[in-house]
């Protein structure tokens, strides 16, 4: 049995993560701290499902509630666990949240990731995963993003941490030959998703009748990635550890870096759509229209998302596939059922 150190595992990304690795026969160590930047009550179903999860699949699950940036909790649980592989899930997430309250950003991003980096340091895994994100390419505007490609641009606080983990990363995977990729994903979407997003505040606001704020007059595009295909992915890259190049060169489209065990890697739909498009999906899965407050572009946002995933696809075979219409349809039908809409209770 493997065992997999997933952080943020009560989040939306890292609980999808985590029970899919419970159905793979992963001992899965999740750490969050339940913080209530959004409902704790959707984080706390979240955790209880994985522990439901385990006990009917080849699977275990171990949860720890904590802060990742306190120190000793992370060395505390590479010291005394002999840890295959570790998912860096956990950080404060939301562009427009991190204009309104960067420390935390600082605190968890930055910190967090720092305290991870010193406990692998001294035990290190197989492999590191961290997740970074597409708004790292910031005011880019060749597209499709590369990972080739520079990120000096970033929009917003978030996007800088972000950016700036990726730099904290490859300096520890040069220094202490950790191996380390990095993923880039790009706007996630699926049940038990995040209320901050904009997939559940449409929806939420569609079905009570009310209007939903459609910035840059809905003149966006965002190359939307289904949960399941991330997480899919993710599994996928972790028997996919980058080795440092004996020559000090880079594969000709690799992210590798020529100097340690480091690789950016995109995860995408890669395929763009544009924000009207994605309301319309809404639409047809709740049957109803939307009412439109089409309002000017947010500080820190940007116009278009859209990933080049050929190096994911070299490196795993793999390539999202789930369609907005499919992928946008699960999500309504996850939030009537769990919030007893239209469901006859």
């Amino acid at each position: 049995m493997q065992t997999v150190l997933v952080t943020g595992s009560a989040g939306f990304i890292g609980f999808h993560l985590s029970k899919l690795l419970l159905e793979h026969g992963a001992h899965v160590i999740g750490v969050d701290a339940l913080s209530d930047y959004y409902d704790v009550s959707l984080k706390e179903r979240r955790h209880a499902m994985l522990a439901d999860a385990a006990g009917q699949g080849p699977g275990r699950f171990t949860p720890v509630i904590g802060r990742i940036e306190t120190p000793e909790l992370l060395a505390d649980l590479f010291s005394s666990h002999n840890l295959d592989y570790v998912i860096h899930l956990a950080a404060q997430a939301g562009v427009r949240h991190s204009i309104e309250n960067p420390r935390s950003y600082l605190e968890s991003n930055l910190m967090g990731t720092f305290e991870l980096l010193e406990a692998a340091r001294t035990h290190p895994p197989k492999h590191m995963l961290l997740a970074s994100t597409s708004s790292a390419y910031g005011a880019n505007t060749d597209m499709p993003y590369q990972e080739t490609q520079k990120a000096d641009h970033q929009m917003s606080f978030y996007a800088a941490t972000k950016k700036s983990t990726e730099h904290m990363a490859h300096s520890y995977a040069h220094l202490f030959d950790l191996p380390i990729t990095m993923f880039r994903f790009f706007t996630v979407y699926g049940p038990w998703g995040r209320p901050d997003m904009a997939l559940f505040k449409f929806t939420k606001a569609i079905l009570e009748g009310r209007p939903i704020d459609v910035y840059n007059h809905g003149d966006m595009q965002r190359d939307f990635t289904y949960v399941e295909d991330l997480v899919e992915a993710i599994r996928l890259l972790m028997t996919a550890c980058p080795e440092r190049p004996a020559d000090g060169q880079s594969p000709e489209g690799d992210s590798l870096s020529p100097v340690a065990p480091f690789r950016v890697v995109n995860i995408g739909n890669s395929n763009p759509v544009q924000l009207g498009d994605y309301i319309g999906a809404i639409e047809r899965a709740t049957g109803i229209a939307a009412q439109r407050n089409l309002m000017p572009m947010q500080p820190g946002d940007i116009q278009a998302t859209w990933a080049d995933i050929q190096l994911l696809e070299r490196l795993t075979g793999y390539a999202p596939q789930t369609t907005i219409e499919e992928g946008v349809s699960r999500f309504v039908t996850w939030y009537q059922e769990y919030y007893g809409i239209n469901t006859g209770e």
